[in-house]
């Protein structure tokens, strides 16, 4: 059996492109489907994997460790760059799809079998850019509750919010209280017995990061994610150890290297990777590996499209760590058209039973794809008040 072509279908999902990955094989009707979405840089990506498939073409697609060892470390550039990084993703994932359609078992049970008898999700409400959102009366904290009661409706135990407003490096107290307001109204609104994250965004500097996380404490937050650039691992590490509550990052590491330093310098209690941006199936079980040896819990970043949800439900099944998963339900209504899932979501809960089909257990319809082509992404800039470049 021999890999015979790498093909790229995008769909647009408005604020971002997905970009599907088919591994195609000689096997009549044999193929594996990945993702590796990458917001603003869906060129860049496709043109990556273009590059790559030269090396795959011709090549076994079950010897899949040997694959990946190619595209990482072969072309002379090692594969940590992030469009690299989710270009050799999405690829990866579907080679994984493969493996399962040969052994006719999910994905979960080539790596061990399901450790969990399902998986819990959590939706995400939005916020948090200055321009809409940061104001001094209460109308966005009743917003934010108007959507964390909604969220609840409709049957999540959980949800993260951005909460938290852009700030200079330096700030006083306005942003603080500003947090505040949103976070218990949406404490008060949902009750205790709802989990509430977040989601910073990795704007603040470290400084301002631990004074929101200081004044978000008394909401027993589930977790604080982002809290400060996730190069700041100094940072990261300050603001963990000086707070309850757990500090979530990760989504924007890239590599097994870079996790290993995060790790040790205890940066983060929850590692939030994303098995689109960081290699794949592959790397995320050493990473999950190496998160396990220092005892740090698991939650993907997972804002993507339907087959990156479909990975990092089976990557849940698998992993020990693994405490929840974040999922996008409702971001454009086509999405249930694009795809056929194997696994089965409870109302009740959003809890997801195994998937009991092969590899990924989805199929993506390409003709559904094709109503939705590639739009140019509307671009995301962010300025402080005196005219100085920000973090969106």
């Amino acid at each position: 059996m021999k890999i015979t072509g790498i093909e790229t279908l995008v769909c647009n999902a408005r604020m971002r492109n997905w970009i599907f990955v088919k591994v195609i094989t000689d096997e009549p009707g044999l193929y594996g489907w990945g993702e590796a979405t990458l917001e603003w840089h869906t060129r860049g990506v496709i043109g990556a994997i273009e590059d790559l498939s030269v090396l795959l073409i011709g090549e076994d697609p079950t010897r899949i460790e040997h694959l990946w060892q190619m595209m990482y470390r072969q072309h002379f550039w090692h594969g940590s760059g992030i469009v690299r990084a989710t270009a050799i993703a999405g690829i990866d994932i579907a080679l994984w799809d493969i493996l399962g359609k040969v052994t006719n078992l999910p994905c979960s049970k080539l790596w061990g079998g399901p450790v969990r008898d399902y998986v819990r999700t959590y939706s995400h409400l939005g916020g948090g850019r200055l321009e809409d959102f940061y104001q001094t009366d209460r109308d966005d904290a009743e917003r934010f509750a108007d959507l964390a009661r909604q969220t609840v409706e409709q049957g999540f135990t959980a949800f993260k919010s951005m909460a938290v407003p852009e700030t200079m490096p330096i700030e006083g107290l306005q942003p603080i209280r500003y947090a505040e307001q949103n976070v218990c109204a949406m404490r008060e609104a949902v009750g205790d017995e709802i989990d509430i994250m977040v989601d910073c965004h990795a704007r603040p500097s470290p400084a301002m990061g631990l004074k929101f996380g200081k004044a978000l404490e008394p909401y027993g937050l589930y977790f604080f994610e982002e809290p400060c650039w996730p190069e700041s691992i100094d940072g990261l590490a300050a603001i963990n150890s000086a707070l309850t509550t757990p500090v979530a990052t990760g989504e924007r590491i890239t590599h097994l290297a870079a996790f290993k330093e995060l790790f040790e310098k205890r940066g983060c209690e929850i590692c939030q990777l994303d098995l689109t941006h960081c290699g794949g199936f592959t790397e995320a079980r050493r990473i999950a590996s190496l998160a396990e040896a220092h005892r740090i819990a698991l939650a993907p970043h997972n804002p993507q499209g339907p087959v990156s949800t479909a990975a990092s439900l089976e990557f849940g099944f698998s992993q020990p760590s693994y405490i929840i998963c974040e999922t996008v339900h409702q971001d454009v209504p086509w999405r249930q058209d694009v795809v056929a899932e194997g696994f089965v979501v409870e109302e009740q809960g959003r809890i997801v039973r195994p998937n009991e089909k092969p590899g990924l257990g989805i199929e993506i319809d390409e003709e559904e794809v094709k109503k939705h082509p590639f739009q140019q992404e509307i671009p995301q800039r962010s300025f402080y008040r005196d005219g100085s470049v920000g973090d969106w």
